[in-house]
């Protein structure tokens, strides 16, 4: 009868925290559904560019299963690369094909070059395919941990400096610290604006560890300066401290506050960069910009794998910035309205 007692206050206490209960059914729901979506997407189809081939080559080659490109001009197709608006092209020289490929993520080029060795197995002497190629970003030693690093590197800043910070001002509330600083002259601007620099401060040291030690001590591939890397994860970590802090508004205890994690950051993992977006539904790409890792993702990649300077990212940085400003605001009008304090 005890056990029996202490069951039904356990179920009735789940069955009131409407929250919890949403979390053990809908979000497995979610996460499986994504992954169901990303994993039994449609095949990658190749980006091709073709230079000046011509017609008689041409109607001898396999074209099936990609979009092709054709192009009159050398610099047009290099200048589609670096936008990459085509993942490589072929051009004929002296009887034999030369292939220039974009080169920055090793699924692609393998898409690409079985593509390319197929279609021109026909022209081929003895249906040989030892074609030699030109890569504009990484190499063909380039290994996946090469590509995803950077975007790996990007999702642990942004995870652990929200947890950090959600949990922290969560308890900053908790125990009456808020509380006490309400009371006093201080504007609730002030009060988000002295939180954010002050646990900035930490996640930003932060930040800068843990990237000086992906690149110098585990030797992830760095392609471009440093100082880019940082400014980007500092963005970042900015942008992860602002959105725990105007999230842990919303929650009452640290187990609330952890529950914001499948519905807020594990989401963004697809879209982040570790799947490729083409092959994911139309209806569901779409959510990829609406995220912080999305934009820091790419920039990050920019500057590590393809070696790209500020004015390739400044965007990128820009939009991390836009969000910091967005939550903030939200978080000083959840102070006002729903806090209860």
């Amino acid at each position: 009868m005890r056990i029996q007692a202490l069951v039904i206050r356990i179920l009735r206490q789940i069955m009131r925290d409407k929250r919890t209960l949403g979390l053990l059914i809908f979000a497995p729901i979610v996460i499986i559904t994504m992954l169901h979506l990303v994993f039994n997407g449609g095949d990658y189809v190749p980006k091709v560019g073709f230079i000046q081939i011509p017609d008689a080559v041409e109607a001898q080659m396999d074209l099936n299963d990609a979009d092709i490109t054709k192009y009159t001009d050398i610099e047009q197709a290099n200048q589609d690369i670096e936008k990459r608006r085509i993942d490589g092209y072929i051009r004929f020289g002296h009887g034999s094909p030369s292939i220039v490929l974009e080169g920055s993520d090793p699924n692609v080029n393998g898409a690409v070059i079985r593509w390319i060795q197929q279609a021109v197995v026909p022209l081929q002497p003895g249906g040989s395919t030892n074609l030699e190629m030109t890569f504009v970003h990484g190499s063909a030693e380039m290994s996946q941990f090469d590509y995803f690093g950077p975007v790996l590197l990007g999702f642990f800043i942004f995870f652990f400096v929200f947890l950090i910070a959600g949990v922290s001002f969560l308890r900053e509330r908790t125990t009456g610290t808020l509380e006490r600083l309400l009371s006093s002259p201080l504007r609730k601007w002030e009060i988000v604006a002295g939180y954010i620099v002050g646990f900035g401060i930490f996640t930003m040291i932060q930040a800068a560890l843990i990237a000086s030690y992906a690149i110098y001590v585990l030797g992830m591939l760095m392609e471009g300066h440093f100082i880019d890397v940082l400014v980007i994860t500092l963005a970042l970590s900015l942008t992860a401290l602002t959105l725990g802090i105007l999230l842990s508004a919303f929650a009452n205890n640290e187990l609330q506050m952890i529950q914001f994690i499948p519905i807020v950051i594990v989401p963004q993992i697809f879209f982040s960069g570790l799947f490729n977006l083409e092959t994911i539904s139309d209806w569901l790409n779409w959510i990829g910009p609406f995220t912080p890792l999305y934009y820091a993702a790419e920039a990050l990649r920019n500057v590590m794998i393809r070696g790209y300077g500020w004015g390739d990212i400044y965007m990128d940085i820009l939009v991390l910035l836009g969000f910091s400003a967005l939550f903030m605001f939200l978080n000083i009008a959840a102070l006002r309205k729903y806090r209860k304090i």
